[in-house]
């Protein structure tokens, strides 16, 4: 849905067709047309100078710098159009990737800048750029000049008869002072109504206007489709790198303040019963037992910490199996279905498997639940994990909580986190993964 002009947030009784023509917005917009007219004229000439001036000087060894240097000149203006796009447009686009030379020097710059596919884009904005600023202009500025001048008619037709001899607007006429003008009360009524129904449309227009210059700055003057991507995969890489860091400091934290420490306290035990095996035989028997029993709690604190890092019922079985495993352990009830028609591959299941985890540990421990349900099941390029319970909900992804974690570990694979938790419940989580088999 267009959000241009949205509804008051205090809950205006002013139907929104009725505020645009008022709203900041809009005149931001026209201001924007208005502007683009002289901005484009000037990118426009300098791009034809750079062209003709660099394919001039070609026969001579300057035309190959010069060609840069208006390349870089490209570049910076369309700094500045990002910057005009940004302020009166609210369209924020990134910056795009820098010219990187593969050695320092003069030379290794200019070959870089010439090769520079950004560089060569923003040129060819300011060429095609000029023709779009003076159509947008002309039409924009007539558009709502006429409208904002037929709204006000009533109030300014008296010159007419003052100072130009004729009773109102002339509608058509024959030379010789036969004519119709606008100049009774019902015509001058019509005229005002024509001009408020274009007043009305204007911001509509201008909008509409707008969005090819929003095309034209994002396509041709932000960073290319795949430098977004390399530096997204860059991003995702750091998430990856973070949480793997993350995992081995939880792994150490878990055996040295659990397994570690109570092997530590085994030994120094059995210590003191191999010393008290020849004074006090039962003693030392009392000393063992209890040593046997800290051992089985040692065992089941390993297997925790095993099935924390990859539970075998996993590999084994695949993901059915061991989220019904998973699904027993939790506080709250939960109904399991898994349809799966073959195993994604190892990382992916081993990703569903933990956020599927994730999700009901949250269950347990915030929900406030009596019931939850787990749902997996894959399409045709994604795997689907949904977890819903009857909780108070409340559940978001905002920062310092366990799903914007979780979130970002889903973005390093290319995965999502849908949140539909309104206060009161119930709660939906969708994680999508990508499926590689």
């Amino acid at each position: 849905m267009d959000t241009a002009y949205a509804p008051h947030p205090r809950g205006s009784r002013v139907p929104v067709g009725l505020r645009a023509p008022f709203s900041g917005r809009a005149w931001r917009e026209f201001l924007y047309l208005f502007l683009s007219l002289p901005v484009s004229i000037v990118m426009f000439a300098y791009a034809v100078t750079v062209i003709s001036l660099g394919a001039g000087l070609l026969v001579t060894f300057l035309g190959i710098p010069v060609l840069a240097g208006g390349l870089a000149g490209s570049r910076a203006l369309g700094s500045l159009e990002r910057a005009r796009a940004r302020g009166l447009l609210g369209q924020t686009v990134d910056e795009p990737e820098p010219i990187r030379a593969s050695k320092p020097g003069l030379m290794a710059w200019v070959g870089a800048v010439l090769k520079s596919g950004v560089s060569w884009r923003h040129l060819l904005y300011s060429l095609l750029h000029f023709p779009w600023a003076v159509f947008s202009f002309v039409f924009s500025l007539t558009f709502w000049s006429l409208g904002w001048g037929l709204l006000a008619y009533p109030l300014w037709r008296w010159t007419f008869p003052a100072y130009l001899d004729q009773p109102g607007i002339q509608m058509w006429g024959d030379g010789s002072g036969n004519g119709f003008y606008l100049d009774t009360p019902a015509e001058i009524g019509f005229a005002s109504g024509v001009g408020l129904l274009l007043v009305l449309a204007g911001p509509w227009v201008v909008h509409g206007l707008t969005q090819v210059d929003r095309v034209m700055v994002h396509g041709l003057l932000g960073p290319s489709p795949l430098a977004t991507r390399v530096s997204q995969l860059e991003s995702d890489r750091g998430v990856v790198v973070d949480t793997a860091a993350a995992d081995l400091r939880r792994i150490e934290r878990d055996l040295h303040d659990g397994a570690q420490a109570r092997l530590v306290a085994l030994a120094m035990d059995l210590g003191l019963a191999k010393e008290k095996l020849a004074e006090d035989p039962q003693a030392a028997a009392k000393m063992v037992d209890e040593a046997h029993g800290e051992v089985k709690i040692a065992l089941q604190e390993l297997r925790d910490l095993a099935r924390g890092i990859h539970p075998a019922i996993l590999t084994d079985r695949g993901l059915g199996p061991a989220l019904s495993a998973l699904s027993a352990r939790c506080t709250v009830p939960v109904k399991v279905s898994v349809d799966l028609d073959r195993r994604p591959a190892a990382a992916i299941e081993g990703i569903a498997y933990f956020t599927a985890s994730e999700l009901l540990q949250n269950v347990s421990k915030h929900a406030r639940a009596t019931s939850a349900t787990l749902d997996v099941w894959h399409t045709a390029d994604r795997v689907m994990v949904l977890v819903t319970d009857n909780g108070r909900g409340g559940a978001h992804t905002g920062n310092g909580t366990g799903l914007a974690g979780l979130t970002e570990r889903l973005d390093a694979v290319d995965g999502l986190l849908i949140v539909d938790s309104p206060v009161g419940g119930p709660t939906s989580i969708t994680a999508e993964l990508p499926w590689r088999a």
